[in-house]
């Protein structure tokens, strides 16, 4: 009897939160028990999913294993390609990802390039209730490349909205910095939790991490393992953060040892909703 009551207790809450609602829960490693609203997050750029050992292949599906095995619940792309001639007119990176892992993709163009797009996009295992794209300024007298910032609103159940979004700063100081204003800026007063991840070109101790350690909190402050190059790598560039200290806490940050896929390795956190 007991038995019965039991099973008819699970079918009821398998009912009760319904099948267009996808629950999140993940398990608390200290309490053993299951969390709802736990989060893992991954901050990943693909080379244009052309593994570094393979200079002219195309490997869309080993991006979407690494991701696959480590599966997040967002996911933060850079160098994605979109119908451009090395990866092949007919590809969209960011939707055949979203097919092969499962999730939903929203891409944002930086830049033309070979006769399609190349910018940011990021995956998500939660529904998508808003997004938005823009384009970073930078100066023109330094030169540089078009930078991008591609963000989602998601839901994430039992927990309310949160903002999502990733973005690639430029290779040069003075263009990161006016880049990491405007995404200050951009999203100031927006009202919600904003997680932050990408590939930030800067090192901890720069005058560009320095800058979004007033505004952010890194998911990693100290002893950050580094990210490039995937051989021997010896510079931790690519990063996870996040505003309104409050609504999260940080649980763990790793890097991922994933040296075939691309050029740069996977930073996976887990982050807990207050």
């Amino acid at each position: 009897m007991k038995k019965l009551l039991y099973v008819l207790g699970l079918l009821v809450a398998f009912s009760a939160c319904g099948e267009s609602t996808p629950v999140i829960v993940k398990e608390d490693e200290q309490s053993g028990r299951f969390r709802k609203g736990d989060l893992r997050v991954m901050a990943y750029n693909i080379h244009h999913c052309n593994p570094p050992s393979e200079k002219a292949k195309i490997d869309v599906g080993a991006i979407a294993r690494v991701i696959n095995q480590e599966k997040p619940d967002l996911v933060a792309l850079q160098e994605v390609d979109v119908h451009t001639e090395r990866s092949g007119k007919g590809l969209d990176q960011a939707r055949e990802l979203a097919r092969l892992t499962g999730m939903k993709s929203y891409f944002v163009k930086a830049l033309d390039y070979q006769g399609g797009e190349y910018g940011v996009a990021v995956l998500s295992r939660l529904p998508i209730v808003d997004s938005v794209g823009y384009l970073l300024p930078r100066n023109p007298d330094l030169g540089g490349e078009d930078r991008a910032v591609a963000a989602i609103t998601v839901e994430v159940p039992g927990r309310g909205k949160v903002l999502f979004a990733s973005t690639h700063l430029d290779l040069k100081e003075g263009n990161r910095l006016t880049e990491s204003e405007q995404i200050v800026q951009h999203f100031k007063g927006v009202g919600l939790p904003l997680i932050l991840a990408g590939d930030f070109n800067a090192r901890p101790g720069s005058a560009t991490i320095t800058y979004f350690d007033q505004h952010f909190t890194r998911t990693c402050i100290q002893n950050c393992l580094p990210t490039i190059p995937v051989n021997n790598p010896n510079r931790t560039i690519d990063f996870i953060m996040y505003t309104q200290a409050s609504a999260f806490k940080a649980l763990s940050t790793q890097v991922i040892s994933a040296a075939y896929a691309s050029d740069h390795l996977p930073v996976v956190a887990e982050l807990r909703m207050e």
